[in-house]
């Protein structure tokens, strides 16, 4: 694996296997699967990587305040390749351990066993999102935690580090997608997640009675009302051409609570929604747009954010921009296509690109169906070898990019 600082070894001898793929497998049967990830395992892996490696790994504990308290957060693991010139900006290559949960009877084969297929298909939890990447990236990177629920605990935090100051960050690469194209999805920025609770009171009352203003009236209203603004979006991404996810607002009922008993009018009704929504977008005006849908719903309908971020950042894809030259110079020698799109979900990149600092969603998987967070998740092995190549080439080329200005 010679991304990683080994010697050679990319060509499979008779009957065996890359290594490269096969710490990609072991990678894999690691359960850092949430509501309860191992991250003891992937600390300890990277730990055995980084010495196998001779590059020096620090393990930084970010702590979260929470109701006026510290509580302990996760473990963000950094390790570090030393370029001739340190007292340069670095390149940080980022990628997270955690991955989503899985339905076990829904995947054809054990989703935390690596089970590789008659075709090179490797099948795991998180062999798209991302610790395909994560073996990508072992030059200079930073391994964070929680990213899959919201990352509070992990890059959120960890952004108001010291020793995320100390890392001099120049630019960042983090996840991107598959595509199932042979071009190469690359996004410059991403929506932003608000996830809403919309809460309904009204008059309790007997289940026998037409009750007047009750809660699920106005549950009702609500929901039209954020449901019929869904299918309008759905409608101008299905008739512009130019539109991809990343330009439109995805809006979804996730839940829905109330109600004690069948015979009982509940006092309250609660609806929950998950929206994602694009940088372009005048976010005080859409608020605006979700108070006056609150209160045409009636009487007292009120909302609170379990999560709501504000960034509108993004990074330069101009070709006089020193870094993103770099990359996409290096992947056109590769006669690779690029996509340039606004990432359609959320990941890490946003927490960088709030600190004002230009990172890129890029994960080299090429002519490969998308399948992150979802059932049977896999990646063939010779994307994945293609994309150790890829890295080859980026890493060199974005580390030689000339001192920018300030920095002699």
């Amino acid at each position: 694996n010679k991304t990683s600082g080994r010697s050679g070894h990319l060509e499979d001898g008779p009957g065996t296997e890359d290594p490269s793929v096969t710490l990609f497998r072991e990678y894999l049967r690691l359960k850092t699967v949430h509501p309860e990830p191992n991250y003891d395992a992937a600390i300890r892996f990277l730990e055995r990587i980084a010495e196998e490696l001779a590059l020096p790994m620090k393990k930084v504990e970010v702590l979260i305040l929470t109701a006026g308290s510290v509580c302990p957060g996760r473990v963000v693991a950094i390790i570090t390749w030393v370029g001739s010139r340190p007292e340069l900006k670095s390149v940080v290559l980022n990628s997270h351990t955690d991955v989503v949960p899985v339905y076990e009877e829904h995947w054809k084969h054990d989703p935390f066993a690596a089970v590789k297929d008659e075709h090179g298909n490797i099948y795991g939890r998180g062999s798209q999102d991302m610790k395909c990447v994560t073996i990508h990236h072992l030059v200079f990177l930073m391994f964070l935690t929680d990213e899959e629920v919201g990352g509070h605990k992990g890059m959120e935090t960890f952004v108001k580090h010291p020793e995320f100051q100390k890392l001099n960050i120049g630019f960042a690469l983090d996840e991107g997608l598959a595509n199932p194209t042979n071009a190469n999805t690359v996004f410059y920025g991403e929506k932003n997640p608000w996830w809403i609770t919309v809460r309904c009171p009204g008059s309790p009352g007997h289940g026998s009675r037409f009750v007047e203003n009750t809660a699920a009236e106005k549950l009702r209203r609500v929901i039209n009302s954020f449901l019929e603004f869904r299918e309008k979006e759905k409608t101008r991404l299905n008739t512009n051409e130019c539109f991809t996810l990343g330009d439109v607002t995805t809006v979804n009922m996730t839940m829905v609570k109330g109600g004690v008993a069948y015979n009982v009018v509940p006092a309250e009704m609660d609806v929950s929604f998950d929206l994602r929504i694009p940088p372009t977008v005048n976010l005080q005006e859409f608020e605006e747009k979700i108070k006056a849908w609150c209160k045409e719903a009636g009487e007292d309908v009120t909302y609170d954010f379990a999560q709501k971020h504000m960034d509108q950042n993004f990074t330069s894809t101009e070709e006089s921009d020193p870094w993103w030259h770099a990359f996409s110079s290096t992947c056109k020698a590769m006669n690779m296509t690029l996509k340039k799109e606004i990432f359609p979900a959320a990941t890490d990149s946003r927490f960088i690109r709030e600190e004002g600092l230009p990172a890129i969603g890029f994960s080299p998987m090429n002519l490969t169906p998308i399948l992150l967070h979802d059932h049977n998740e896999y990646l063939n092995e010779q994307v994945f070898l293609r994309g150790i190549q890829v890295y080859e080439r980026l890493v060199p080329a974005l580390a030689s990019v000339p001192p920018l200005s300030g920095e002699e």
